[in-house]
């Protein structure tokens, strides 16, 4: 399966947003926002096999609502709640195909210490600014991106662990940016691994069922 075309278009429209697509007009700067995700949603029918089970299904819809995620941010809890549809999809989904090792539960650890850390810094600041009415969202949004990232794990699929650890990269970046201090070329640290993490997540459809296929690309 040659569908290399399909990433570099992935690779190109990501970058014209972040780095050329102007501010204004808004709806010109979503629109540019959206073209990487619409062709990752392209790619992941191309890529998913034909007889697709739940774990397929589960992940394009998680890149639907990530989709309605990215444009529905600017109102950030409808964008939040979008985002954590999402989530649950990837979660459900790698969780239908994961095999439990001792390593892999392991992995439970680190993750779940990154999930208090990141909450003992981020729920003060947003109580400090006045947003209280976002720290159970914040808390609930914490939780399900880390056990996506646990499911990810255990997969023992590597397209999936490295999109997952991507998301949580890129929504740290974000959330720290947006409550916390903040951080130099946001936009750009927040977006590339967003695209990255969602094209990885998307690539894990060709095996994740069949841990030996390799795609070509």
């Amino acid at each position: 399966m040659v569908l290399y075309r399909l990433p570099i278009m992935i690779l190109t429209l990501s970058l014209v947003y972040i780095f050329i697509a102007p501010d204004e007009p808004f709806a010109f700067k979503l629109f540019f926002k959206l073209l990487p995700m619409i062709v990752i949603l392209f790619y992941a029918f191309r890529i998913a096999p034909e007889n697709k089970m739940a774990v397929h299904w589960l992940i394009i819809l998680g890149l639907l609502f990530s989709m309605i995620g990215d444009a529905t941010l600017h109102w950030f809890l409808v964008g939040l709640v979008a985002f954590f549809i999402a989530h649950v999809c990837y979660v459900i989904g790698f969780f239908t195909v994961a095999k439990f090792t001792r390593k892999r539960m392991l992995a439970a650890v680190p993750i779940s210490i990154y999930a208090i850390t990141f909450g003992i810094f981020l729920i003060p600041a947003l109580t400090d600014t006045g947003e209280q009415a976002l720290v159970i969202p914040v808390i609930a949004y914490i939780i399900i991106i880390s056990l996506m990232l646990f499911a990810a794990v255990a997969t023992g699929n590597r397209p999936a662990q490295f999109g997952a650890l991507l998301f949580v990269i890129s929504d740290s970046i974000l959330a720290w940016n947006m409550f916390i201090d903040p951080v130099p070329f946001a936009d750009a640290l927040v977006m590339f691994p967003y695209y990255a993490a969602q094209f990885f997540i998307t690539v894990s459809l060709y095996s994740l069922i069949d841990q030996n296929k390799r795609i070509i690309w």
